[in-house]
């Protein structure tokens, strides 16, 4: 597997890790790392998760912009949004959430460039990053290959029904989160899957008896989802 550090080449785009799986790739999934992480946090889990049967994937993974964030007393770290509430409903700042949404549409779109299909794509995060994962799929335009979601929520979602795009609920969804989630509490990804699975989406709903991290269970279960998405 090829290993390398790509940068903006003079383009609005994010810096990212990109690991390789084999050559000449016709998937790819853009991994989105949580607050205070960075593109290299989710990458030794490649090695972990592909099959040998599977196709040759370009795995992305973007390193969030350094910003101040709120509630770490405005200390500048990696994050997709600021922070400035514990409270969920209020948690994620929105302007950011829209422009990290657009920052991962334009690495959706260098894939496409590089002619890999919306429909082989897959938009993956965890924490921060599952939840600008879940925002950016409920926009979607023309449907990707799936989404996965690890111990987030989805921002804004008292507005979640006006933001849906028709197209977007297509998208099959990989929801797992722990029981004991110090972080974002196991109620809020309840919440989360069972509202997106309301508005239409085909949620795959998993817990797991671990605290805000990724255990070998759920690498393992998102492997079979995985499995099932590149054979289609």
């Amino acid at each position: 597997m090829d290993s390398q550090v790509i940068g903006n080449s003079g383009q609005a785009l994010l810096d990212a890790v990109v690991r390789e799986t084999g050559p000449a790739p016709a998937w790819a999934i853009v991994w989105l790392h949580g607050l205070g992480a960075d593109g290299h946090d989710f990458e030794p889990i490649v090695p972990e998760l592909v099959r040998r049967d599977w196709p040759a994937i370009r795995f992305v993974f973007p390193h969030a912009p350094v910003r101040p964030v709120t509630i770490n007393n405005g200390v500048r770290m990696r994050a997709w949004y600021d922070i400035r509430d514990m409270d969920l409903a209020n948690r994620a700042d929105e302007a950011g959430v829209e422009e990290s949404v657009a920052q991962v549409e334009a690495l959706i779109a260098r894939e496409n460039a590089r002619g890999i299909p919306n429909e082989r794509i897959v938009l993956a995060g965890f924490s921060q990053g599952g939840a600008i994962t879940l925002a950016a799929g409920l926009r979607r335009r023309e449907p990707l290959a799936g989404l996965v979601a690890l111990s987030t929520y989805l921002p804004a979602p008292q507005k979640a029904a006006t933001l849906l795009q028709e197209a977007a609920r297509s998208q099959p969804l990989f929801f797992a989160h722990g029981t004991q989630d110090p972080v974002v509490p196991f109620q809020a990804g309840q919440y989360s899957a069972a509202l997106l699975q309301k508005l239409g989406f085909a949620v795959d709903w998993h817990s797991y008896p671990m605290a805000h991290q990724v255990c070998a269970e759920e690498i393992r279960d998102l492997g079979d989802w995985l499995s099932r998405r590149l054979s289609t």
